[in-house]
């Protein structure tokens, strides 16, 4: 099974950093991606807005200069998360972020 997505894009709210209980660190922030692609011969206009969160020891070097606004190009696995008011979704846990 393959689990892997890079997907480009600017941050929408500013990076927010936290430490868990067991001392591993998290960036966590929105990733918004608009594009157009060809679909069934026809442009389609695409628009997405991800959360991404990049964890652990490397993590401070990879987000460092992240600010709201950069554009940025994220590679990493997709994992549904459960939200504390019982609210699904799709999180990009990055592992290599680059400036575009």
């Amino acid at each position: 099974m393959t689990n892997r997505m890079e997907l480009s894009g600017a941050i929408a709210k500013p990076p927010i950093r936290s430490k868990s209980p067991g001392g591993i660190e998290h960036c966590r922030f929105w990733l918004e991606h608009r594009s157009t692609v060809i679909e069934a011969d026809l442009p389609r206009q695409v628009y997405c807005r991800m959360p991404v969160v990049v964890s652990g020891v490397g993590s401070q070097a990879l987000t460092q200069n992240l600010v709201q606004g950069s554009n940025i190009k994220v590679g990493g696995f997709v994992a549904y998360q459960t939200g504390r008011n019982g609210v699904g979704k799709l999180v990009l846990h990055a592992d290599n972020i680059t400036q575009i």
